[in-house]
């Protein structure tokens, strides 16, 4: 079967193509880097056609790619079936050649880094078009350090150096130390990276928010990156030469993913996923992993993987790594979990059957909430940023039992509860999905019935957690969605959650709290002041 040629293949002639799918028949001892026939051969060919001309060879000593660059340079493509999954190499080496006595590139380097080859190896042409200088480098272990190792200058005929045993005793070391970063069943181990235009300190707000995020989702954050740029980069968020970096650090501490805490665009997802073989997802796709993990009504899972759906419809890149990456796992949890196959039509359907379904669901909900208002209770919506204490409020009010819990989006689907105030007022008061700054379009359209049912409430309750030191940040993303749902207007009290973790007395933004009620969630004595002012103003 004849083998295909990878790379640049324009301008060269049917025999010459011919003559270098030749490379694919040898083999070479697995003790060498390379045996010495084959570089010779190799030497020759790469001075006649005045192209570096690359090898990947696995660990029996097969030639399993047989590539070709230009002058200066050689591509390597992706390479099915060989993945270097932390603690491992990938099991192929690289040798080229280069058409004049020119040490390893930084490129070589980068790619010896990024893609954990087992060896690369650039074997240098003469002016007379003869083997010259051999110059080779490995992955070295140690994280502290730069990631690999160039090993001092040889020849063709010093290639046996027995290299299997050394690449296999790297290896040994790499799953060695990978032992010692290996979190708990189940997770993964996750570098965030951050690019922005913003000030500093909205940017560590940020990434702070996004190791929360990391953590209900059961990931291990093992380091973090910020990138203060005047533009975003349209193709690789941070730029090039520093994803390149950050990816090597990512590589060397273990790391099994990359988190963007930004949503990606379609084209970002390919570059990004083209130039690395760790899965890469964004903070959209986090989100969504959460909410899929939290949804336990019918309509919540509906909502979510119609979410899921019109996040990935735009994303579906045919014959592309991204999508292996992209579905599965954390970022393609849940209903809608989808496999690499998928296309956009089907994509399409799907999403038409799920509004289908929504929309039934709706209308059960619509015949339930009339009977209500025929009953006309007053409603009580209670809002506010995720892990506030929203749950946990409407628990003590109503003696109820839904879970809270200290962690993002611990509750996804709407609860709604009786309440009876001391002078017999009965009222309705419900709890809603928990707000986030940059909540995902997708989950915004998905939920956006849910949300718009807080235009029926009487009283709007805004629940702050006040030990947290990002809450005036919080509170803001809060009352921009509520701008944006119209509902400004709707009577808002402003509930001060969490009172018992602060200072009361030495709190800086005293103005504010007489603005609102402080009240801790889980002690019902502190919520007295909180019940009164709720029934004087549904008594009005």
């Amino acid at each position: 079967m004849k083998k295909k040629l990878f790379g640049n293949t324009s301008g060269l002639r049917k025999t010459q193509l011919k003559t270098v799918e030749t490379l694919y028949t040898f083999n070479t001892p697995a003790q060498y880097i390379l045996d010495p026939e084959i570089a010779n051969l190799l030497v020759k060919l790469s001075h006649e056609i005045k192209r570096q001309i690359g090898l990947l060879i696995d660990r029996s000593g097969k030639v399993i790619y047989v590539l070709l660059g230009d002058a200066h340079k050689i591509i390597i493509p992706v390479t099915s079936g060989y993945m270097a999954i932390p603690g491992k190499l990938k099991g192929l080496r690289l040798v080229h050649t280069h058409l004049k006595d020119e040490p390893l590139t930084q490129d070589d380097l980068t790619d010896l880094a990024l893609l954990r080859l087992d060896y690369i190896t650039a074997v240098c042409i003469t002016k007379t078009g003869e083997p010259g200088i051999v110059y080779s480098a490995h992955i070295l272990p140690d994280e502290d350090s730069v990631p690999y190792q160039i090993t001092p200058k040889s020849s063709i005929n010093k290639l046996n150096i027995d290299c299997l045993t050394q690449i296999l005793a790297l290896e040994s070391e790499l799953t060695r130390k990978n032992s010692l970063y290996k979190p708990d069943s189940g997770t993964e181990n996750a570098f965030l990276i951050n690019a922005t235009t913003l000030n500093p300190k909205e940017t560590w707000a940020s990434m702070e928010e996004l190791k929360e995020l990391c953590k209900t989702s059961h990931i291990n954050v093992i380091g973090t990156a910020v990138q203060r740029r005047k533009n975003i980069d349209s193709k690789f968020v941070v730029g090039k030469g520093k994803l390149s970096n950050l990816i090597i650090s990512a590589i060397q501490k273990y790391a099994t993913m990359l988190v963007f805490d930004r949503e990606l665009s379609a084209s970002q997802i390919r570059s990004i996923t083209d130039f690395v073989e760790i899965k890469v997802i964004d903070r959209t796709q986090l989100i969504l992993d959460i909410f899929a993990r939290q949804a336990k009504s019918r309509e919540g899972k509906f909502q979510v993987e119609l979410a899921q759906m019109e996040y990935l419809l735009p994303r579906l890149i045919t014959k592309n790594t991204a999508m292996s990456r992209l579905t599965g796992g954390i970022g393609g949890r849940g209903p809608g979990e989808t496999k690499l196959e998928i296309n956009r039509r089907r994509v399409r359907e799907k999403i038409n059957r799920l509004k289908k379904e929504i929309v039934k669901i709706r209308k059960q909900r619509k015949q339930q909430k009339s009977k209500r208002k025929r009953k006309n209770l007053p409603v009580i919506s209670i809002v506010g940023y995720t892990n506030a204490g929203k749950s946990t409020l409407l628990n003590t009010l109503t003696q109820s039992k839904i879970i809270a819990a200290n962690r993002l989006f611990a509750t996804l689907d709407p609860s709604s509860r009786r309440l009876r105030f001391p002078k017999d007022t009965e009222v309705i008061i419900t709890d809603t999905v928990g707000f986030i700054q940059r909540l995902p379009k997708e989950l915004m359209q998905a939920f956006h019935a849910t949300l718009e049912e807080l235009s029926d409430a009487d009283v709007i309750l805004h629940v702050i957690d006040i030990s947290n030191p990002r809450f005036m940040q919080q509170k803001k993303s809060v009352e921009k969605i509520l701008k944006n749902l119209k509902l400004e207007s709707i009577p808002t009290l402003l509930v001060f959650n969490k009172i018992d973790r602060i200072d009361l007395d030495s709190f800086d933004d005293q103005w504010l709290l007489n603005k609102g009620i402080p009240v801790c969630a889980t002690k019902k004595q502190s919520l007295k002041p909180l019940i009164a002012k709720l029934e004087s103003m549904v008594d009005l």
